[in-house]
């Protein structure tokens, strides 16, 4: 059964948060210390949006206050934030000290399917291996969110992930992702090797000439 709309504070950033993600935030605008201040006292969370130049995007995560890191004496204070559950912004409207929308939740995740999970799995190993990480696998039947949690995703990528419609295809952008990122650190390896060899990269189809004597 569906959960009612609710009213919830949002947070609008340059960035996306994941459910189970822990995320850094710095708080220094007046409404943000209001907003923060609330969800301390209440015990409540709030709403991050990714915000471009674009407008605010539909699509966000709850964030629930994990650690205060520091107190500024101005009041703006460093945090940890964990990704919580996925909602649709209905409708945005302005509080009387902060933005505020009216919200729905996603209902939680499907079951993964094993076979596209195993593939997610298996490309994140790729890309520990491919960056040189002994960093732990995610758990037996880690979902999608909690895989990319582990891994510094552009911010575009993680919102796609976070507007997918299921788990399947969740896990589908995750595997494409995690493999281009493999990629991409294979090829910057084979540069810096390259570079090291005097900035001479071998030409296809020539060898060097024999030394002279």
């Amino acid at each position: 059964m569906a959960e009612e709309p609710t009213e919830l504070p949002i947070f609008e950033l340059p960035l996306a948060a994941l459910p189970s993600e822990q995320v850094p935030l710095h708080i220094f605008e007046e409404r943000y210390k209001l907003m923060i201040a609330d969800c301390l006292e209440h015990g409540t969370s709030f709403g991050i949006v990714l915000r471009t130049d674009a407008g605010v995007r539909p699509v966000g995560c709850a964030a629930e206050i994990s650690r205060v890191l520091e107190r500024f004496d101005d009041g703006r204070l460093n945090l940890i934030v964990t990704g919580g559950y996925r909602f649709r912004i209905l409708d945005r409207f302005e509080g009387p000290h902060y933005p505020m929308a009216v919200v729905e939740r996603f209902p939680d995740p499907e079951p993964a399917p094993a076979g596209e999970l195993e593939a997610a799995r298996a490309s994140f190993k790729e890309l520990l291996e491919a960056v040189g990480s002994d960093a732990d696998p995610p758990p037996d039947g880690a979902s999608a969110f909690e895989i990319a949690a582990r891994v510094e995703l552009e911010v575009e990528a993680k919102q796609l992930l976070l507007e997918a419609a299921t788990e399947r295809e969740r896990l589908t952008l995750l595997r494409k992702t995690l493999t281009e990122l493999a990629g991409q650190v294979e090829r910057s390896r084979k540069l810096a090797e390259r570079a090291r060899g005097n900035g001479h990269a071998p030409i296809q189809g020539m060898t060097p000439p024999e030394p002279p004597g």
